[in-house]
Protein backbone atom coordinates (compact mmCIF):
# COMPACT_ATOMS: atom_id res chain seq x y z
CA UNK A 1 0.00 0.00 0.00
CA UNK A 2 0.86 3.31 -0.70
CA UNK A 3 1.46 5.49 2.41
CA UNK A 4 3.03 2.19 4.44
CA UNK A 5 6.36 1.88 6.07
CA UNK A 6 8.12 -1.28 6.70
CA UNK A 7 11.69 -2.09 7.65
CA UNK A 8 13.59 -4.93 9.10
CA UNK A 9 16.25 -3.72 12.03
CA UNK A 10 18.75 -6.80 11.35
CA UNK A 11 21.12 -7.28 14.14
CA UNK A 12 21.21 -2.93 14.92
CA UNK A 13 20.18 -3.07 18.59
CA UNK A 14 22.93 -1.18 21.29
CA UNK A 15 22.48 -4.26 23.61
CA UNK A 16 21.49 -7.86 23.18
CA UNK A 17 17.69 -7.82 23.40
CA UNK A 18 15.65 -10.41 24.60
CA UNK A 19 13.68 -12.71 23.68
CA UNK A 20 -10.27 -14.40 0.05
CA UNK A 21 -9.54 -16.74 -2.13
CA UNK A 22 -9.12 -20.80 -0.33
CA UNK A 23 -6.04 -20.38 0.58
CA UNK A 24 -3.33 -23.08 0.18
CA UNK A 25 -3.56 -26.48 2.18
CA UNK A 26 -1.57 -26.53 5.64
CA UNK A 27 -2.56 -27.30 9.01
CA UNK A 28 -4.99 -25.12 10.78
CA UNK A 29 -4.60 -24.22 14.33
CA UNK A 30 -7.23 -24.54 16.77
CA UNK A 31 -9.00 -20.97 16.96
CA UNK A 32 -8.38 -18.35 19.51
CA UNK A 33 -10.49 -15.76 20.82
CA UNK A 34 -10.04 -11.56 20.70
CA UNK A 35 -8.06 -10.63 24.05
CA UNK A 36 -10.80 -8.42 25.76
CA UNK A 37 -9.99 -4.43 25.56
CA UNK A 38 -8.42 -3.05 28.04
CA UNK A 39 -10.82 -2.38 31.04
CA UNK A 40 -8.44 0.15 33.13
CA UNK A 41 -7.68 2.98 30.57
CA UNK A 42 -9.89 5.82 30.61
CA UNK A 43 -11.50 7.45 27.40
CA UNK A 44 -10.34 10.69 26.54
CA UNK A 45 -11.41 13.18 23.27
CA UNK A 46 -9.62 13.05 20.46
CA UNK A 47 -7.69 16.32 19.33
CA UNK A 48 -8.97 19.25 16.70
CA UNK A 49 -6.26 17.77 14.70
CA UNK A 50 -6.82 14.10 15.23
CA UNK A 51 -10.44 14.64 14.05
CA UNK A 52 -9.32 16.45 11.47
CA UNK A 53 -7.12 13.72 10.21
CA UNK A 54 -9.67 11.33 10.58
CA UNK A 55 -12.06 13.53 8.11
CA UNK A 56 -8.82 13.64 5.45
CA UNK A 57 -8.42 9.67 5.27
CA UNK A 58 -11.90 9.10 5.05
CA UNK A 59 -12.06 11.30 2.38
CA UNK A 60 -8.81 9.24 1.04
CA UNK A 61 -10.72 5.56 1.12
CA UNK A 62 -13.76 7.28 -0.71
CA UNK A 63 -11.87 8.04 -3.25
CA UNK A 64 -9.78 5.28 -3.80
CA UNK A 65 -13.02 2.91 -3.44
CA UNK A 66 -14.64 4.87 -6.46
CA UNK A 67 -11.71 4.43 -8.41
CA UNK A 68 -12.06 0.44 -7.84
CA UNK A 69 -9.23 0.43 -5.80
CA UNK A 70 -9.34 -1.10 -2.12
CA UNK A 71 -10.49 -4.50 -3.81
CA UNK A 72 -11.11 -7.08 -0.55
CA UNK A 73 -11.82 -9.82 -3.40
CA UNK A 74 -8.56 -11.39 -3.30
CA UNK A 75 -7.65 -11.59 -7.03
CA UNK A 76 -9.03 -13.79 -9.62
CA UNK A 77 -9.86 -14.35 -13.36
CA UNK A 78 -8.80 -10.74 -13.99
CA UNK A 79 -5.64 -11.25 -12.11
CA UNK A 80 -3.72 -14.28 -13.28
CA UNK A 81 0.02 -14.92 -12.22
CA UNK A 82 2.49 -17.50 -13.79
CA UNK A 83 5.36 -19.22 -11.84
CA UNK A 84 7.51 -17.20 -12.96
CA UNK A 85 5.97 -13.98 -12.17
CA UNK A 86 5.23 -15.76 -8.14
CA UNK A 87 9.44 -16.04 -8.28
CA UNK A 88 10.22 -12.69 -9.37
CA UNK A 89 7.55 -11.09 -7.25
CA UNK A 90 8.85 -13.55 -4.11
CA UNK A 91 12.69 -12.22 -4.71
CA UNK A 92 11.78 -8.46 -4.84
CA UNK A 93 9.39 -8.65 -2.04
CA UNK A 94 11.30 -11.32 0.31
CA UNK A 95 14.82 -10.91 -0.48
CA UNK A 96 15.04 -6.98 -1.47
CA UNK A 97 14.85 -4.36 0.91
CA UNK A 98 12.91 -1.47 0.53
CA UNK A 99 14.80 0.85 3.03
CA UNK A 100 18.51 1.54 3.61
CA UNK A 101 19.93 2.46 6.58
CA UNK A 102 22.31 5.63 5.98
CA UNK A 103 23.80 7.50 8.49
CA UNK A 104 21.97 6.03 11.37
CA UNK A 105 18.06 6.32 9.87
CA UNK A 106 16.32 4.74 7.11
CA UNK A 107 15.64 5.70 3.93
CA UNK A 108 14.09 4.87 0.75
CA UNK A 109 16.58 3.40 -1.25
CA UNK A 110 16.08 -0.18 -2.10
CA UNK A 111 18.98 -2.72 -1.34
CA UNK A 112 19.88 -6.70 -1.82
CA UNK A 113 19.01 -8.23 1.02
CA UNK A 114 18.70 -12.34 2.46
CA UNK A 115 15.80 -14.10 3.43
CA UNK A 116 14.48 -13.12 7.09
CA UNK A 117 11.65 -14.61 9.62
CA UNK A 118 10.49 -15.60 12.70
CA UNK A 119 12.09 -19.16 14.06
CA UNK A 120 9.96 -18.71 17.33
CA UNK A 121 6.34 -18.39 17.82
CA UNK A 122 4.53 -14.91 16.87
CA UNK A 123 2.50 -13.33 19.65
CA UNK A 124 0.38 -10.34 18.60
CA UNK A 125 -0.38 -7.94 21.37
CA UNK A 126 -2.81 -4.86 20.56
CA UNK A 127 -2.54 -1.57 22.35
CA UNK A 128 -4.95 1.01 21.84
CA UNK A 129 -4.48 4.82 22.71
CA UNK A 130 -6.50 6.27 25.18
CA UNK A 131 -8.49 8.19 22.39
CA UNK A 132 -9.11 5.35 20.27
CA UNK A 133 -12.92 4.36 20.89
CA UNK A 134 -14.02 1.09 22.43
CA UNK A 135 -15.98 0.57 18.97
CA UNK A 136 -12.57 0.49 17.29
CA UNK A 137 -10.86 -1.55 20.30
CA UNK A 138 -12.91 -4.31 20.33
CA UNK A 139 -13.70 -4.63 16.41
CA UNK A 140 -9.69 -4.31 15.87
CA UNK A 141 -8.94 -7.34 17.94
CA UNK A 142 -11.42 -9.48 16.60
CA UNK A 143 -9.98 -8.53 12.66
CA UNK A 144 -6.64 -9.01 14.02
CA UNK A 145 -7.09 -12.65 16.03
CA UNK A 146 -9.13 -13.84 13.11
CA UNK A 147 -6.05 -12.74 10.65
CA UNK A 148 -3.39 -14.38 12.97
CA UNK A 149 -5.44 -17.22 12.45
CA UNK A 150 -5.37 -17.31 8.87
CA UNK A 151 -1.56 -16.07 8.82
CA UNK A 152 -0.44 -19.35 10.93
CA UNK A 153 -2.84 -21.90 8.99
CA UNK A 154 -0.89 -20.37 5.37
CA UNK A 155 2.41 -19.99 6.87
CA UNK A 156 3.12 -23.01 9.20
CA UNK A 157 4.15 -20.79 12.32
CA UNK A 158 2.59 -20.02 14.98
CA UNK A 159 1.08 -16.82 15.20
CA UNK A 160 -1.81 -15.28 17.22
CA UNK A 161 -2.75 -13.15 19.86
CA UNK A 162 -2.18 -12.50 23.29
CA UNK A 163 -3.32 -10.50 26.33
CA UNK A 164 0.48 -10.56 27.47
CA UNK A 165 3.16 -8.37 26.17
CA UNK A 166 3.77 -10.81 23.10
CA UNK A 167 6.76 -10.37 20.82
CA UNK A 168 4.33 -8.57 17.86
CA UNK A 169 3.20 -5.41 19.50
CA UNK A 170 0.18 -3.42 17.35
CA UNK A 171 -0.32 -0.01 18.45
CA UNK A 172 -3.31 1.64 17.19
CA UNK A 173 -3.19 5.56 18.27
CA UNK A 174 -3.77 9.18 16.94
CA UNK A 175 -1.44 11.38 15.94
CA UNK A 176 -1.13 12.79 19.17
CA UNK A 177 -0.40 9.25 20.76
CA UNK A 178 2.08 8.91 17.92
CA UNK A 179 4.04 11.62 18.96
CA UNK A 180 4.01 10.48 22.22
CA UNK A 181 4.84 7.24 21.62
CA UNK A 182 8.44 7.27 22.37
CA UNK A 183 9.28 6.23 26.07
CA UNK A 184 6.60 3.26 25.61
CA UNK A 185 8.39 2.19 22.21
CA UNK A 186 11.86 2.14 24.40
CA UNK A 187 10.07 -0.52 27.01
CA UNK A 188 8.78 -2.53 24.34
CA UNK A 189 12.17 -3.01 22.45
CA UNK A 190 14.98 -2.23 25.51
CA UNK A 191 17.68 -1.18 23.57
CA UNK A 192 16.11 1.01 20.56
CA UNK A 193 18.15 3.04 18.68
CA UNK A 194 16.63 6.74 19.98
CA UNK A 195 17.34 7.79 16.28
CA UNK A 196 14.98 4.51 14.78
CA UNK A 197 12.65 5.49 17.77
CA UNK A 198 12.20 8.69 16.67
CA UNK A 199 11.65 8.40 13.10
CA UNK A 200 9.37 5.90 14.18
CA UNK A 201 7.20 8.38 15.85
CA UNK A 202 7.81 11.03 13.80
CA UNK A 203 5.23 9.18 10.89
CA UNK A 204 4.61 12.11 7.90
CA UNK A 205 0.50 12.82 6.98
CA UNK A 206 1.73 10.10 3.76
CA UNK A 207 2.86 7.65 5.93
CA UNK A 208 -0.81 5.82 6.64
CA UNK A 209 1.24 2.56 9.08
CA UNK A 210 4.06 1.42 9.49
CA UNK A 211 5.94 -1.73 11.00
CA UNK A 212 9.80 -2.35 12.07
CA UNK A 213 11.20 -5.91 12.90
CA UNK A 214 14.24 -6.89 14.97
CA UNK A 215 16.59 -9.42 15.25
CA UNK A 216 19.88 -9.41 17.04
CA UNK A 217 23.34 -9.23 15.70
CA UNK A 218 24.12 -13.05 16.73
CA UNK A 219 21.02 -14.01 14.55
CA UNK A 220 20.30 -11.03 12.07
CA UNK A 221 18.28 -13.12 9.63
CA UNK A 222 15.91 -14.38 12.82
CA UNK A 223 13.58 -12.01 13.95
CA UNK A 224 12.40 -11.97 17.98
CA UNK A 225 10.16 -8.68 17.66
CA UNK A 226 8.06 -6.39 15.86
CA UNK A 227 6.45 -3.42 16.26
CA UNK A 228 3.59 -2.02 13.74
CA UNK A 229 2.11 1.28 13.94
CA UNK A 230 -1.37 1.91 13.23
CA UNK A 231 -3.45 5.03 12.60
CA UNK A 232 -6.41 5.35 14.51
CA UNK A 233 -7.61 8.17 12.52
CA UNK A 234 -8.06 5.58 9.16
CA UNK A 235 -11.46 4.38 8.65
CA UNK A 236 -12.68 0.38 9.18
CA UNK A 237 -10.92 -0.81 5.43
CA UNK A 238 -7.94 1.39 5.64
CA UNK A 239 -7.15 0.64 9.01
CA UNK A 240 -7.88 -3.31 8.28
CA UNK A 241 -5.82 -3.03 4.73
CA UNK A 242 -2.69 -1.63 7.35
CA UNK A 243 -2.90 -5.13 9.78
CA UNK A 244 -2.73 -7.07 6.41
CA UNK A 245 0.11 -5.51 5.38
CA UNK A 246 2.04 -4.51 8.09
CA UNK A 247 1.76 -7.89 9.94
CA UNK A 248 2.30 -9.98 6.99
CA UNK A 249 5.43 -6.96 6.21
CA UNK A 250 6.77 -7.84 10.03
CA UNK A 251 6.60 -11.70 9.41
CA UNK A 252 9.43 -11.35 6.76
CA UNK A 253 7.51 -10.19 3.25
CA UNK A 254 9.52 -6.63 3.74
CA UNK A 255 9.77 -5.00 0.35
CA UNK A 256 6.99 -3.77 -2.11
CA UNK A 257 7.13 -4.90 -6.14
CA UNK A 258 5.11 -2.99 -8.71
CA UNK A 259 5.04 -5.89 -10.63
CA UNK A 260 2.95 -7.88 -7.98
CA UNK A 261 -0.54 -8.81 -9.11
CA UNK A 262 -2.98 -9.19 -7.23
CA UNK A 263 -1.28 -8.49 -3.81
CA UNK A 264 -0.80 -5.89 -1.34
CA UNK A 265 3.03 -5.42 -1.78
CA UNK A 266 2.17 -3.60 -4.08
CA UNK A 267 2.18 0.91 -3.61
CA UNK A 268 -0.86 1.06 -6.35
CA UNK A 269 -3.80 0.45 -3.78
CA UNK A 270 -5.31 -2.20 -5.50
CA UNK A 271 -6.22 -4.68 -3.02
CA UNK A 272 -6.43 -3.97 0.60
CA UNK A 273 -6.23 -7.32 2.36
CA UNK A 274 -3.85 -10.29 1.71
CA UNK A 275 -4.40 -12.30 -1.66
CA UNK A 276 -4.06 -16.24 -2.50
CA UNK A 277 -0.95 -14.32 -4.66
CA UNK A 278 0.26 -13.22 -0.98
CA UNK A 279 -0.49 -16.71 1.03
CA UNK A 280 1.52 -18.20 -1.66
CA UNK A 281 4.50 -15.96 -1.02
CA UNK A 282 3.98 -16.15 2.77
CA UNK A 283 4.32 -20.38 1.96
CA UNK A 284 7.29 -19.71 -0.07
CA UNK A 285 9.23 -17.69 2.98
CA UNK A 286 8.25 -20.23 5.54
CA UNK A 287 9.13 -23.27 3.85
CA UNK A 288 11.84 -25.01 5.68
CA UNK A 289 13.66 -25.75 2.41
CA UNK A 290 14.13 -21.81 2.00
CA UNK A 291 17.30 -21.34 4.12
CA UNK A 292 17.26 -17.91 6.66
CA UNK A 293 20.21 -15.58 4.96
CA UNK A 294 19.61 -17.19 1.40
CA UNK A 295 20.52 -14.01 -0.90
CA UNK A 296 18.70 -13.29 -3.93
CA UNK A 297 21.43 -15.19 -6.63
CA UNK A 298 21.39 -18.12 -4.15
CA UNK A 299 17.04 -18.31 -3.53
CA UNK A 300 16.24 -18.06 -6.94
CA UNK A 301 17.19 -22.32 -7.80
CA UNK A 302 15.04 -22.92 -4.45
CA UNK A 303 11.72 -20.72 -5.06
CA UNK A 304 11.79 -22.20 -8.20
CA UNK A 305 11.03 -25.71 -6.73
CA UNK A 306 8.75 -24.99 -4.21
CA UNK A 307 6.59 -22.43 -6.29
CA UNK A 308 6.06 -24.85 -8.74
CA UNK A 309 5.06 -27.36 -6.32
CA UNK A 310 2.63 -24.60 -5.54
CA UNK A 311 1.08 -23.86 -8.43
CA UNK A 312 0.76 -27.80 -9.35
CA UNK A 313 3.02 -27.65 -12.55
CA UNK A 314 1.49 -23.99 -13.62
CA UNK A 315 4.19 -22.48 -16.24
Amino acid sequence: MRGAFHIALAGLMAVTLSACEAPVSSPRPAQREAPAPEPSQKQVEPSARSKELSAYYAQVQRSLISQGLLRTDGGGYDTPFSKRQLVNNFIQIGVFNEFTLVDGLYTEERSEGRVQRWEKPVSISMQFGAAVSTDIRLKDQKTVASYANRLSRVSGEKVGVTRGKGNFHVAVLTVDEIEDFGPELMKLIPGLDAGIARQITNMSKPIYCAVYAFSDASKPDSFHSAVAIVRAEHPDLLRQSCYHEEIAQGLGLSNDSPAARPSIFNDDDEFALLTRHDELLLQILYDERLPLGSTPAQARPIIEVIASELLGGES
